[in-house]
């Protein structure tokens, strides 16, 4: 039997949104199975865990909002160079793709 576990903020997803969610990884499961019956064996755990009990970079989860800060940090500590910022140009020719 499939067992899928999803760890959310809590609050974040309506009751509704969730049921729609535990919908969706079902179908997506019966995607390579293939048999109805299967269906009905597919465990999908929806688990909302409060924002204290989260950290991201070392730091405390003040909720979605942290999580939408993520990205922007991460794109300012990949264009820092030896202490300085640097432009996109400056990155790539200092970093070039392998």
């Amino acid at each position: 039997m499939p067992f899928v576990h999803i760890k959310l903020v809590n609050g974040v997803f309506s009751t509704d949104q969730k049921e729609a969610m535990a919908t969706a990884i079902t179908d997506v499961i019966m995607e390579f199975d293939g048999s109805e019956a299967f269906r009905e064996v597919v465990w999908v755990l929806i688990e909302e865990l409060y924002t204290d009990d989260w950290h991201v970079g070392r730091r405390p989860l003040a909720g979605p909002k942290s999580l939408m800060q993520t990205p922007c940090n991460s794109k300012t500590i990949f264009r820092m160079i030896n202490g300085h910022t640097v432009s996109n140009t400056e990155f790539a020719q200092q970093m070039p793709p392998k």
